[in-house]
């Protein structure tokens, strides 16, 4: 498979990034957004304006927010967007896929493409399908601007696995060419339960939510919210979610060991076993402010689909999640947002009514 053009759906942080950093790379890049006013600015001033490890004034190839122009002579979709929107892609773009059309979810977090193909089923498409995902988006990075994006830097080590698992060989050397720093691993259930976005993002702004509030973030996310009692918190959260990844067979690290393998703090964090001093010492995390409210993707995606599905996967292996619950139902409140029920519950992962037993044979074969 030979990928030559690329669909992006989705121009927000990553959205941009991608765009910028594949045509760099000398792919032809069709950029989808859901609304015109995400894209005029872009079309204003001829291109995007890049900082980071690519720079400079890059034009895109076409821009659109007509999904069947944005995906016509693609060779790959790419869904760059938050893991609230994987629902809306999935039927916008489920009269246009074809069997040969791969589609590379990124990132995925935590079941992102189980509930992508459910989705798709659900909106008539029913010929084969393949997509891909990487546990994390490949890039940190911000939008700084209506037509800017700040690329810190690459994500490394980037865990990548397929779905159906039956065609990761096929879509990994696909895919490594663009993203060189992906790794292969075992199947999209250890992608999932390797989402470290939710195991400290939640505890982060729920135990920050006063300061956020009051300031409108003004501080530091990570060097700043990450306090050691913030650490704490998150090191429990991460205990649960390694519990319930062994008991399902699935394999995992730790949050520290992620995060470390994923260069996003140094050794001597790791070898700390302090998730705060990681924080703290996160070179490329190190000037990200803090959301400016609480209604963020860091709480909507990070809990209803993070800390959601986690808690799920527990039931699914009989193994009790106390504090991610905790954080589920005290962030409900917060909200004001039944994230249990609105979440990403197994039913919308297509995998309703599955055992134990019966989840590696789903995630391989896709049925």
């Amino acid at each position: 498979m030979d990928i030559r053009s690329v669909a992006i759906m989705g121009a927000g942080h990553g959205g941009l990034a991608a765009a910028v950093d594949l045509t760099r790379r000398g792919l032809e890049v069709r950029l989808h957004a859901r609304r015109e006013e995400s894209l005029a600015p872009i079309r204003a001033q001829g291109g995007i304006l890049a900082k980071g490890v690519q720079t400079g004034l890059i034009p895109v190839h076409l821009m659109t927010t007509d999904v069947a122009d944005a995906v016509h002579g693609a060779d790959l979709v790419m869904l760059v967007v938050p893991s609230v929107a994987h629902g809306f892609y999935a039927q916008a773009l489920a009269p246009f896929l074809t069997p040969d059309l791969p589609v590379f979810v990124n990132p995925g977090h935590t079941g992102g493409g189980l509930h992508f193909v459910h989705s798709l089923r659900e909106a008539g498409y029913r010929d084969a399908v393949k997509t891909c995902e990487g546990v994390t988006l490949s890039y940190i990075c911000r939008k700084t601007g209506p037509a800017e994006v700040d690329i810190f830097s690459y994500v490394k080590n980037l865990k990548f696995a397929a779905f159906p698992g039956k065609h990761a060989d096929e879509l990994f050397a696909a895919i490594k060419p663009l993203y060189p720093e992906i790794v292969l691993r075992s199947s999209v259930l250890e992608t999932g339960l390797t989402n470290i976005n939710a195991v400290f993002h939640t505890p982060g702004m729920l135990m920050n939510a006063g300061w956020i509030e009051d300031t409108g973030g003004d501080f530091l996310f990570y060097r700043e919210g990450i306090t050691p009692a913030v650490g704490r918190v998150t090191a429990e959260v991460d205990r649960e979610r390694l519990a319930v990844a062994k008991a399902l067979g699935v394999p995992s690290a730790s949050f520290l060991e992620n995060f470390y393998q994923a260069g996003l703090t140094t050794k001597e964090a790791l070898d700390s076993g302090d998730i705060s001093r990681a924080c703290v010492e996160s070179e490329p995390n190190k000037s990200i402010m803090s959301p400016p409210s609480l209604n963020h993707r860091y709480v909507h995606e990070d809990v209803g689909y993070g800390l959601v599905p986690f808690a799920a996967f527990g039931d699914l292996a009989g193994v009790a999640t106390p504090t991610i619950d905790a954080l589920i139902h005290l962030c409900s409140q917060l909200m004001d947002i039944p994230y249990a029920e609105t979440g990403l519950t197994l039913a919308k992962m297509g995998l309703a009514g599955l055992g134990p037993a019966d989840l590696d044979r789903f995630v391989a074969e896709g049925a």
